[in-house]
This record gives C-alpha cells, structure tokens and sequence, in this order.
C-alpha cells in the first residue's frame, strides 16, 4: 500500500479532536496514512463547538482567500459524507450609522476587482429586509451582502466528524485518554501505553502547560474568552437567514482595516461605549438547523480571563444586538463561555518542536472558517 503522494504511508498521531485535529486527521487519511487521533475528553467540548458555526471567509484578508474558500469547499463536501447539516446562507453587515455605510461601501470600492468582488454587493434599506426579517428596520440604511459564509451547528457537526472519519477512512479515535507526553516518534497516554507514529500534529488549544509548555514562553499567545448565548427555538418556524453582523463586527476582523473611515468608526465607538472595546464586544447572530438563534460575543485575554461569567457582559451584548437586529423572541435556552488560543505574532502557531513533531494552535476566532483549507496546506509538506 502507497500513500496519495506515492511513498510508504505514515503513521500520524494527533492530539486532540477538536476541529484543528479533526482538520489534520482528515486531511493525512485521504493522503492515504494511517491516521489515530486522542482526546482526553469523553467527547469535543471546547471552543470547537462553543462557537457561532460560522464559516466567516469574509473576515478573512486577502491573501487567505484561496484558503478560507478551500476550506468552505471542504466543509460543504464534510457536510455531505458524514450526514451533518449545513447552510450556504452568506452573510449582512448591517448598517445603522452613516460611518459604517461608508466603510461597507469603501470595501465594495476596494474589491471590485480581484477574488471578492463577485461574492460581494451593497444592498440599499429595502433590498437588505428582503433578505432577512431579522433586520432592526429602525435607522437602517443599508447592508454588505456577502455570499461566501456558510453555518454549520459546531456541537453536532464536529462530534459527528470522527465517526466518519473512522467508517471511510479508518481513522482510530481514543476518547477520555490524556495524552502525558510526546517525543519523537511516541506518544505516551494516561493510561500507561506508548503509541509509536512517524508524524506528530498537537492540536491541544490553549492547553500551553501540559505538552512542551517551554515552547510557548516569550510566544505572543494567549487564551481567550469569550461570552454567548443561545435563544429558544424561534416561533412558527422563523429563520433569520444569513448571518448577521453590523457596526462593531467592522473594527473586529482585518479585512476592513484599508478603509479609510474605519478610524473614525473606530473612534466614535470609543467615545461612546468605551465598555465594548475594554470587553472586546463585537455583536454577531446565526441560526442553526433547530431555529435556536445564537447570540454573542465578547472577548478577554490572558490574565482578564476568569471562570465566572460576569452578568453584565450578557448584557452589554443583547444590548447591542437589540439596536441592530429583530427576534420574534429573546428568551434564551442556554448561556456559555468559550476558551481558545489566539497567537498574535501571526495567523497560526505551527512549530517543529522535534523532529516529526508539530504545535498547531492558535487559530483565534479563525478555527472553524480555516482549519481545512490549513491543514491541507499543512498535509502537502508531510
């Protein structure tokens, strides 16, 4: 037996199955290797599945395009073979104030050329309510309609992942093992075993104490929380539609940051509500398949990152939301908080920390929307 590239398949070993892991497992198993991954929970709990289900190629920059857009390819393919739903819904921008009207139409500007601009368009106040009824009508002066955004509910879709792996693939999985050490060529569990590969990816999150801890010393990598919150299943079969997002989102992704009135968006939001930048709030809403809508997010860092989940930040983000968007109903069925990684020194934290031996993290907010395009990348090096 040969791999997909023509050589001796390898044995690769992953640690973690949250959708980074699961990204690299799949990726290693269609190449034709023999692929085991370990998860020292019984199931995926962290921030894979603590999240909105966005598949966000519109927050990404330019350069991570062709990535951002593989990897939505990969997914709606995922989506098909292991039986887990999935929307192509695109997304709004919302515009409530005169300066976001003017950084959504500078971007439209920026990209009429290039790989956006067939995916992009500016749709006045009547055209943006025809597109969702989750629209706030009051002081709406238009949107940013991108088609590129795709929703998946994070809980199902990436716990269902491993068990089709596992049936095409054959990939091994071994829930509720701690994996205690690594070197090269081995992995050592909890439970005593050794497991011997060829290839190692850590994917373990902002897990930075238990393996190779000193690799991360003096790295721009931290953990970050953040709040959300998801309503009661909305009435009479009500759908939101695309993803919607409005003023705040604006400073929060990259992508934006070429537009010359962002600064003064920026500025006034400051001024105004300095709460949301010390909490890092930006106000997002998606829909899964059951018609909960889900509702976030903030974001602390490092040592601001606490277990309690303070009231009013819950607060502070419906409050926002309710300025831009409408719900048949509020009433919320669950609250949450997530942790993730979010290396600042660049997109992702990839380093050989011993031969045949690779960290992965650090992805931020970015997880779901790159993981595949990015571990495809990743797969073509082995």
């Amino acid at each position: 037996m040969t791999s997909a590239q023509g050589g001796e398949p390898k044995r690769v070993g992953i640690v973690g199955a949250g959708i980074a892991g699961l990204a690299h497992a799949w990726s290693a198993a269609q190449r034709g290797h023999r692929v085991t991954v370990f998860e020292r929970t019984p199931k995926a709990s962290g921030a894979s599945i603590r999240n909105f289900g966005m598949i966000w190629v519109i927050g990404q920059p330019d350069h991570l395009q062709s990535t951002a857009m593989n990897s939505r390819d990969r997914w709606l393919q995922a989506a098909v073979q292991a039986g887990f739903w999935i929307a192509p819904c695109g997304s709004l921008h919302l515009a409530h104030h005169d300066d976001e009207w003017q950084v959504m139409s500078e971007y439209v500007a920026e990209h009429r050329q290039g790989p956006r601009a067939e995916h992009l368009r500016l749709l006045d106040r009547s055209e943006t309510l025809k597109r969702t009824p989750g629209a706030n009508s009051e002081g709406l002066l238009g949107s940013l309609w991108s088609d590129t955004e795709c929703c998946v509910d994070p809980t199902s879709a990436v716990r269902s992942i491993p068990a089709w792996l596992h049936r095409q693939y054959g990939v091994e999985f071994h829930f509720s093992t701690a994996v205690t050490q690594v070197e090269t060529g081995l992995i050592r569990t909890g439970d005593g075993k050794q497991h011997r590969f060829d290839q190692i990816v850590i994917c373990s999150g902002d897990d930075f104490a238990t393996l190779f801890p000193e690799v991360y010393r003096g790295v721009p990598i931290r953990p970050c929380k953040l709040h959300m919150m998801r309503t009661v299943e909305q009435p009479g079969g009500w759908r939101i539609g695309p993803h919607l997002a409005g003023g705040l989102t604006l400073r929060h992704y990259p992508n934006f940051k070429g537009c010359p009135t962002l600064g003064a968006l920026q500025q006034r939001i400051t001024q105004d509500s300095p709460h949301l930048d010390r909490l890092g709030i930006h106000v997002m809403a998606s829909q899964n398949h059951l018609g909960q809508v889900v509702l976030g997010d903030s974001h602390q860092y490092g040592d601001e990152v606490e277990p309690f989940d303070t009231c009013d930040i819950d607060e502070y983000i419906l409050g926002e939301l309710v300025k831009i968007i409408h719900l048949p109903t509020w009433d919320l069925q669950a609250r949450w908080h997530g942790v993730y990684a979010k290396y600042t020194g660049g997109l992702v934290f990839e380093q050989l920390v011993a031969p045949g031996v690779t960290v992965f993290t650090g992805l931020g907010g970015n997880g779901m929307t790159l993981s595949f395009g990015l571990a495809e990348d990743a797969g073509n090096r082995w």
